[in-house]
Formats: C-alpha cells, sequence, structure tokens
C-alpha cells in the first residue's frame, strides 16, 4: 500500500510539473484574448478532452508502439529524460513559450483548442514522454493509477483555464513565475534521473 502511495505520489508531481496548470494560465489568456466567457470555457474543455485522450492513447498502447518502431526501453529513457530536462531548464531560464500572438477570427478561435493548446501545450512530447516512462514496466493497477491521476491533473487544468482571470489576477505575473521555475527545476530533475536509468539498463 506504501508503495502504491509514493507511486501515486511521483506520478502526480511529474504530471504536474510538466503540465503545471498555473503556469500555464497566462499563456491560455494569451490564446484566447478578446473571447467572450462561454468560448473560453468551450475552448478550455474541449482541449482537455483532447489532451486526456492523446495522452491515454500512448499510455494504452505506447508498448505497441515501441514494437512498431523497434524502440527499446533504455533508449526512450535516455532520449525522454534528455527531453524533459530541455524542457525544465527552459522554464529555470525564463524562456518565453514560442506559441504567442495568435491572430483570433472566428475560424482560427474554434480550432485554438486543438491546436496549440490541447497540442502541444498540454499533450506536448513533455506530457507523453512522461506518462509512458511510468508505464514502461508498469502492472495494470500502476496503469490504471497513471490514467487516473493524468484525469485530476486535466481536471485541474480545466479549472485553472476557466477561472484563469482569477488566478492571474489574485498570484500576479512574479509569483506565477517563481512557481514556473521550481516547476522546471523538478522537470529538470527527473529527466536526469531517466537518463541516468537509461544508461544503467543499456549496461546491465
Amino acid at each position: 500500500m506504501e508503495n502504491l502511495l509514493a507511486y501515486s505520489l511521483s506520478v502526480f508531481m511529474g504530471f504536474f510539473a510538466i503540465m503545471n496548470p498555473i503556469a500555464n494560465t497566462p499563456i491560455f489568456l494569451g490564446l484566447v484574448e478578446g473571447e467572450d466567457k462561454e468560448t473560453k470555457n468551450k475552448i478550455a474543455k474541449t482541449a482537455s478532452i483532447v489532451a486526456f485522450i492523446i495522452v491515454v492513447a500512448f499510455i494504452v498502447g505506447g508498448k505497441y508502439i515501441f514494437g512498431l518502431f523497434g524502440i527499446t526501453i533504455p533508449a526512450f529513457k535516455i532520449t525522454g529524460g534528455l527531453l524533459i530536462f530541455y524542457v525544465g531548464f527552459e522554464m529555470l531560464m525564463s524562456k518565453k513559450s514560442k506559441v504567442q500572438n495568435h491572430d483570433h477570427d472566428s475560424e482560427s478561435s474554434s480550432n485554438i483548442a486543438i491546436s496549440p493548446l490541447a497540442i502541444p501545450i498540454l499533450a506536448g512530447p513533455g506530457t507523453i514522454v512522461t506518462a509512458m516512462n511510468f508505464v514502461t514496466h508498469a502492472n495494470y493497477i500502476h496503469t490504471g493509477i497513471v490514467i487516473s491521476i493524468f484525469a485530476v491533473m486535466i481536471f485541474l487544468t480545466y479549472c485553472a483555464f476557466a477561472l484563469s482571470d482569477l488566478i492571474v489576477r489574485k498570484l500576479g505575473g512574479n509569483l506565477i513565475a517563481v512557481i514556473g521555475k521550481i516547476m522546471g527545476l523538478i522537470l529538470a530533475i527527473i529527466g536526469t534521473q531517466m537518463v541516468t536509468e537509461g544508461i544503467k539498463l543499456s549496461f546491465n
């Protein structure tokens, strides 16, 4: 039971660090600028559902994808670890998101939920790599835990987006930036750990 609790906490921290609903809130506001409240909520809901479906598909079918392309677990851990480390490093260095300054006509607003919000902001490479890393050697119970915790994270993200105006107004840009740097440090550590595990598996 303690092992499942520790595993669940590790999964939650991993997803929270890579998805970071609070730090993504200003990005969401920038993408939906000029939209009314109803449209914002619709975009947030659609993006959350699409991101959940994409990541769960990789969680369930990840092993088959590995087999199809001949990907080994050590190679996945090393490459995925480097990717996650890079994302965390960018967060620590306060690099701005490349997803900025989109035009917002009626057609583009309906597509924002899919791209860039669901892909790659919520269900980007880092999120997919993190999810698949937790289930590479997992049984059905652990896989169920990963899917359940990811569902919780998606719900928290939706709530953060729905309350985005209030969150930014209450917390302010400085505190959100600090939270982003802490999450970046955690991501860099997770990435380093994945690389270390991959190297160990390669030479075992």
